[in-house]
């Protein structure tokens, strides 16, 4: 179902808004979250502050082992429920077998498919009967999403799309992960900034872009399809 207005201040701080967007759509908020810097960021703002915000995360089959580890380390942490959406058994298996396990390395069609039946088909079953899709999304962490709302209707689910911490500089996230010491995944701490399925992702200089570990082999946009705008 769609959401036809804006229910808060633009300008509220992050909790203010979830919980007034949870006021408006009790059991239609949801988290969709990756497990990286910000979205653990997020976890720890709605647990701290009691927020009903529903958490989802899209298990792709493909996750780094220690993104798994961080996933059990934050249910342990927060005390709290985070649902795993997988791809649809039929669909990974006919495409894995008519193209090849890595076929996302011979052409950016196999690959943007890969993302639509690991990614995008689980993240809309996991927004079925909501109003508010909240995510993780700042304007720092690439050129295609430096001029993002802060909500907006999205095109792709055709919710209200809210992005509590958008404006949120690097600096920012990093001292309220110091303050809290909310659980991150080791690997930020060797070089990934951004954390992806492990084929997709790859450590990256100090020289380079945040976002340049991602699908690392292509000159795309560094985006799964999920984020259209």
């Amino acid at each position: 179902m769609t959401s036809p207005s804006i229910p808060f201040n633009l300008h509220a701080d992050p909790v203010t808004a979830l919980k007034e967007l949870c006021d408006t759509y009790p059991e239609g908020v949801v988290f969709t979250t990756s497990f990286g810097i910000e979205d653990q960021v997020l976890t720890d703002l709605i647990s701290r502050n009691n927020i009903k915000v529903k958490l989802a995360t899209l298990d792709t089959g493909r996750l780094f082992s220690e993104t798994y580890d961080l996933i059990d380390k934050t249910k342990s942490r927060y005390g709290i429920e985070i649902k795993s959406y997988f791809p649809d058994t039929l669909s990974l298996e006919e495409f894995v077998n008519s193209q090849g396990m890595n076929s996302i390395f011979k052409s950016l069609e196999n690959r943007k498919e890969c993302c639509k039946i690991r990614k995008i088909d689980p993240l809309l079953r996991s927004l079925k009967n909501s109003n508010v899709w909240v995510t993780g999304l700042r304007m720092e962490q690439s050129d295609n999403r430096s001029n993002l709302s802060r909500i907006s209707v999205d095109s792709l689910s055709g919710l209200l799309k809210f992005n509590p911490l958008l404006s949120w500089t690097d600096s920012e996230i990093n001292q309220y992960i110091e303050k809290h010491n909310v659980p991150i995944n080791t690997l930020h701490k060797k070089g990934y900034p951004s954390i992806g399925c492990a084929p997709c992702t790859r450590a990256i200089t100090i020289d380079e872009h945040p976002r340049a570990g991602r699908w690392w082999w292509e000159q795309s946009s560094k985006e799964c399809g999920l984020h259209k705008g």
